[in-house]
């Protein structure tokens, strides 16, 4: 009885946000294209990408709208879901300021650099806070493939936390520039959370759901050719969600592994730069993020994006097999 409660509220939850989000983007999409809510693509990317300039953004809003309304249905039953709504949320704001500074004010600078660290260290602060009220939860991290073992690094683990929620953030942000792919790639991944909650009784099944269930909408807007990109109010939501997600249940190091093409992009770009600079000009990859260099080598965006998420998936099943 007690996992049929939690059957049909998985449903609801997925069903309830793609629902919203469907009709808030029908709703706000005309609105964000009169008002030429729109973004700029790069002069030196990929030539198909110029097409794309004027396409508007900030649909973020669409699938963050969604999981709100599931979250103020099913908060109060599962309280567990507040830490990972905090992070998500907070990161989405953050998103959302520096898209409104960049798009609408047309400061194409949008936050400088250390205020967009400065909040997002204050949102990580307060997750942290709020998490650790939990009984029994400590940031000690599960070792994958190691039968329940853990490492606990002490107040080393803070840094850890710091690192691993910025650092997946920049990844989920590096990884939005195709049409759909940050959400196809983050559905399997929201799926992965899905069933390790039920498995560790972790209680976060309706915000993960709600997440899987928005990212379905959003992609009726934003699958290829996109009428619509979530911007970093999209973006920046994701990635607090994925860290948020993993640490609820003590999972920051499986984001190495289901987190792969997130941190394949935006080490990509590290590379380029560094490379950059100490060749005096070369590159490393055709362009970064490392999407964009299988673009100019032949691939079509709708390729890019299907192998990137199958990769995604397989490696969410790996994560599972190495969870127990």
């Amino acid at each position: 009885m007690i996992f049929g409660q939690i059957g049909t509220d998985m449903l609801f939850s997925v069903l309830i946000s793609f629902a919203v989000t469907f009709i808030v983007g029908k709703l706000m999409l005309p609105a964000l294209q009169r008002l030429k809510i729109s973004q700029t693509e790069r002069t030196d990317g990929p030539s198909s990408h110029l097409k794309k300039t004027g396409t508007a953004t900030m649909g973020g809003i669409f699938f963050l709208a969604g999981i709100l309304v599931v979250t103020l249905i099913y908060g109060k039953r599962y309280p567990e879901i507040i830490p990972v709504m905090i992070l998500t949320f907070g990161f989405g704001l953050i998103g959302f300021i520096d898209d409104f500074i960049k798009v609408v004010l047309k400061r194409s600078m949008g936050l400088r650099a250390w205020q967009k660290l400065a909040l997002q260290t204050l949102f990580t602060v307060v997750f942290t806070i709020v998490l650790m009220q939990r009984d029994g939860m400590s940031l000690a991290m599960k070792i994958p493939f190691m039968n329940g073992h853990y490492l606990d690094l002490g107040w080393g683990n803070y840094v850890i936390l710091i690192i691993a929620v910025l650092g997946t953030v920049n990844g989920t942000n590096f990884t939005d520039g195709i049409d759909g792919q940050l959400s196809t790639v983050t559905i399997p991944v929201a799926i992965f959370f899905t069933v390790a909650s039920l498995m560790t009784k972790n209680n976060i099944e309706p915000f993960t759901c709600a997440v899987i269930g928005g990212l379905m909408g959003f992609l009726m807007f934003n699958a290829y050719p996109a009428k619509i990109f979530m911007g970093d109010t999209g973006s920046l939501a994701i990635g607090g969600f994925v860290a948020a997600a993993a640490y609820s249940m003590q999972m920051p190091i499986y984001i190495i592994i289901f987190g792969f093409i997130y941190l394949l992009e935006v080490v990509s770009v590290m590379i380029q730069v560094l490379y950059f600079k100490a060749t005096h000009g070369k590159r490393f990859f055709r362009m970064a993020p490392i999407h964009h260099h299988f673009e100019l080598g032949g691939w079509a965006e709708t390729k890019v994006v299907t192998v990137f998420s199958v990769v995604t998936a397989l490696l969410c099943m790996i994560s599972l097999a190495g969870a127990w």
